[in-house]
């Protein structure tokens, strides 16, 4: 019997990363967010990767950052192309820099 792969859904945009997860860790901690969630903010521009808090809640766990998405959520951005996310849930990647002969370090948009 051949069994079938299962793919994992993932969206990128610039160097925001999230990749849906079938179910959530337990404890998470729900983050308080003004508005809307910013996944990454840009260095040189001030430009963030963000999403409204009416469409999604931001939670975490050791270091590592979760979305509960609802419909309608959307990850916008001033110089990439809106995406809209289904809704479920996603862990956020961060995006990890290799510089030979270096520490890796987070990308930084």
């Amino acid at each position: 019997m051949k069994t079938q792969k299962r793919e994992t859904a993932v969206y990128r945009q610039g160097d925001v990363l999230l990749r849906k997860i079938e179910a959530l860790p337990e404890n998470l901690v729900p983050v308080s967010c003004d508005g809307r969630i910013v996944l990454a903010y840009g260095e040189v521009t001030g430009h963030a990767h963000a999403i409204s808090t009416q469409f999604a809640t931001l939670l975490t766990l050791q270091g590592e950052r979760y979305l509960d998405v609802k419909p309608g959520c959307k990850l916008v951005h001033e110089e990439h192309a809106t995406i809209e996310l289904p809704a479920g849930y996603y862990k956020v990647v961060q995006q990890r820099e290799y510089v030979p002969q270096s520490v890796p370090r987070d990308v930084a948009d």
